[in-house]
């Protein structure tokens, strides 16, 4: 660790805290993030306006993060082209710039928007704006860390864990201790209850027996409402229970569900109502059994029991090893390998950001995205009792991918020989939190890039393997785990994988009637997790040969009016491909159709493929992926993410003074009731052309998770992928230069066995 970082108040997923500034600025690329130094000395200089020039007396640092130069500026200092082919434009001087979000005073709607810029070696405030009444910005890693110390320092909430953990005898004095009380902090998602004008979160609580196991197996069954300014709990709820009715008709019978709800409504009651008493149910006391995920725990947990545990070992050893080192090259955060070339950044929101992705095709230098990034996401839960239905999480804009991402092991998160670079945050005070390994860079075999056997007496036969480059980040969001992995390849293709792990978020069930909700699963005695939803929106700047783009519609169909034994399709196995191109910004917001196996490709219309006279361009395939957003139209996460009503947003990219048109819920997310001005649902309306023109995509993919035992208390990995694919862009297949497989490392898996089982080898290789 840099001599220069501290550990104190550092959070798990952090390396330290770098509290003094540099004395030059620490980026030789126009996008590279603020370096921590940068963030200390951009700190000091808006304190420094502060003290000078406004009345505030104090401020508390949220956000601080590099506001990106103007797109053409940026090209042009790259010496990449605006269209492929022609001369990159004049580079013209660029000033590096910082955004801060900081609220002041600690007074409740009191925020400030601030840019600075970097003038002769000093940070300089150009604006400060203060933002309107009731916009909150992100929730701070140290807002969040609060919320526990708040809850267990409140008597109401001491009380109530202590009198239902009674009946837990395994805790100390039979009841739950302050010190045994753990909370996640949620933003307040939807609730009407409370002013838009306060600052507050959700706690769910969970109780914690031991240091390091799984305080999740152990819910509570109340949750607290906090205030972030005052640090007090200013509200404590509690949800009804559902119970199956004993006779005649229940209260979901419209539904078709036999089904009881013990307060007989899913309305929130009114804060001067006794919310318990609301509840109309007992209390539900933590369970106790043990759900750890440590093999020291776990195994420790067994001899209590007398059940078994021991880790598998007949797992062999299984090395990634590159003897030459790796193929790619780095030069700060920009890296080149094989033909790509590209900018890799660290985002507080955003997490990884890639951006100017280019590929250098037989000399030619060809754009292919400008930006590619998490722009938000968006977890709704099914359960429709208050206070459950407020649970939507916005992970990204409530509380930031960057700010949650992990400090990266290697020979753990990573294999093989990895490169990685830093990330940093900003602190309330001004230093900043730094993640010494946020970003990981490695190599892998991807199995077969292609192949082909002439089957033919004495034809021959040629194996190419794939290799593909990842780029990758892993975040910790309270008890989930998001895996970003963006793959490039040889063929030309960009591949996102996200991947889901983690521990489902529970709460607590009454053993007395297990499995009785319909809107969740009982994982363990006690422990019920909610069906829910995980709906990434994934922004796409691109830059198909250039700005000029269009997006194209597909969709395959059985060739119209020629019914079978027509003399137009005699068999009745004719089927084409019906294109259309999204030429206004009002027709942007698309749906997907599995039926018509539809696909959209981003193009440019300027440049045509010499054979099939098709338009350069990049298709999205994610069909897999693809999963619409199952609360109604006019609910309460439909009003405030509008972007998960659609599979695909197609927009005009427009810069301001700020940047670009980056967050499709918004730019402030906690609190929203609507989707506010600056929101993809938005800038879709009007009529603005989209047919060969600077523009941006919103990609909505996602999964609706029904919670299955197996998923505790751990959850196994499951991915999603979202394909960029070339079409008509290459002459022929890009990878054709790639040489064919001759690994002199493989051997037979049974060296010593039977003659007849083992593998005839090949002299030279895999190619005949």
């Amino acid at each position: 660790m840099s001599p220069s970082l501290s550990t104190d108040g550092v959070p798990g997923t952090a390396t330290g805290v770098q509290k003094t500034p540099a004395k030059l600025p620490g980026y030789q690329h126009p996008l590279d993030p603020l370096t921590p130094e940068e963030i200390v000395a951009v700190s000091l200089g808006l304190r420094k306006y502060v003290a000078e020039k406004t009345d505030i007396k104090a401020v508390r640092f949220i956000t601080s993060s590099l506001l990106p130069p103007p797109k053409k500026s940026v090209l042009a200092f790259l010496g990449i082209p605006l269209a492929t082919g022609k001369e990159p434009e004049h580079a013209p001087t660029i000033v590096r710039k910082a955004e801060v979000d900081v609220e002041a005073d600690l007074i409740c709607s009191n925020a400030y928007n601030s840019v600075l810029a970097l003038k002769e070696g000093n940070w300089e405030v150009e604006t400060l704006d203060k933002l309107p009444e009731g916009v909150q910005p992100q929730i701070s890693v140290e807002e969040l860390l609060l919320c526990e110390d708040i809850i267990r320092a409140d008597e109401r909430v001491q009380k109530l864990a202590k009198e239902v953990g009674k009946s837990a005898e395994l805790f100390v004095n039979s009841c739950v201790e302050p010190h045994q009380l753990c909370a996640d902090g949620w933003a307040i998602g939807y609730d009407d209850r409370f002013p838009v004008t306060q600052r507050v979160q959700q706690a769910l609580l969970f109780a914690r027996l031991g240091r390091h196991e799984n305080l999740y197996a152990h819910p509570m069954d109340f949750i607290p409402v906090v205030d972030s300014i005052t640090k007090k709990v200013i509200h404590i709820d509690f949800p009804p229970r559902h119970t199956k009715p004993s006779s005649g008709s229940s209260m979901y019978s419209p539904t078709g569900l036999e089904l009881n709800l013990s307060s007989s409504k899913t309305t929130p009651p009114t804060l001067s109502e006794d919310a318990f008493s609301a509840s109309n149910r007992e209390r539900i006391p933590p369970p106790l059994e043990n759900g750890d995920f440590l093999p020291d725990l776990m195994k420790e947990n067994a001899e209590k029991t007398g059940k078994p545990f021991k880790l598998r070992d007949d797992i062999k050893p299984l090395h990634i090893v590159q003897p030459e080192g790796v193929s790619f090259k780095m030069n700060g955060h920009e890296l080149e390998w094989q033909k790509w070339k590209m900018h890799i950044s660290f985002h507080h929101r955003e997490g990884l950001v890639l951006s100017t992705i280019t590929y250098n095709d037989d000399g030619v230098i060809r754009p292919i995205i400008y930006r590619l990034s998490l722009s938000e996401m968006v977890v709704p839960y099914a359960a429709p009792e208050h206070p459950h239905p407020r649970k939507f999480a916005f992970d990204s804009g409530e509380y930031g991918m960057g700010t949650m991402a992990n400090e990266l092991a290697l020979g753990c998160d990573c294999l093989g020989q990895i490169h990685y670079l830093p990330g940093a945050f900003v602190k309330h005070d001004g230093t900043a939190f730094v993640i010494k390994n946020v970003i990981c860079i490695h190599e892998e075999d991807a199995g077969l890039l292609w192949k082909h056997t002439d089957f033919r007496v004495g034809g021959r036969s040629q194996a190419v393997r794939s290799r593909r480059l990842v780029v990758q980040m892993i975040c910790t969001l309270a008890n989930y785990e998001y895996m970003f992995n963006y793959s490039f390849y040889q063929d030309g293709n960009i591949n996102l994988d996200i991947g889901l792990s983690g521990i489902l978020q529970v709460y607590a069930e009454d053993k007395n009637t297990p499995a009785s909700s319909p809107f969740a699963t009982t994982l363990a005695p006690g422990v019920s997790a909610q069906y829910h939803q995980h709906l990434f929106s994934v922004r796409v700047d691109p830059m198909i040969d250039g700005l000029s783009n269009t997006v194209t519609e597909t969709d395959v169909v059985p060739l119209p009016n020629a019914p079978t034994g027509s003399p137009l399709n005699h068999a009745g196995n004719a089927f084409i491909t019906k294109t259309q191109s999204i030429s206004k910004q009002s027709e942007g917001a698309r749906d997907y159709d599995l039926q018509l196996d539809r696909r959209w490709a981003i193009t440019n219309p300027t440049k045509k493929h010499p054979y099939s006279g098709k338009a350069a361009g990049y298709t999205i395939m994610g069909k897999g992926a693809v999963t619409p957003l199952l609360a109604r139209d006019d609910s309460w996460v439909a009003k405030r993410a509008a972007f998960a009503k659609k599979a695909l947003w197609v927009v005009r990219d427009k810069e301001g003074p700020k940047g670009s048109r980056v967050w499709p819920a918004g730019k402030y997310v906690p609190q929203t009731r609507d989707s506010p001005p600056d929101s993809v649902v938005n800038w879709a309306k009007g009529d603005d052309n989209l047919d060969g023109e600077d523009i941006l995509l919103f990609i909505t993919m996602g999964i609706t998770h029904i919670p299955r035992p197996e998923d505790w208390p751990v959850m196994p990995s499951e991915h999603l992928n979202l394909l960029f694919r070339p079409v008509h862009f290459f002459t022929q297949s890009p990878c054709m230069d790639v040489p064919g497989a001759d690994d002199k490392r493989s051997v037979p898996a049974f060296p010593n066995g039977d003659e007849s089982q083992q593998q005839l080898t090949i002299s030279n290789g895999c190619t005949l």
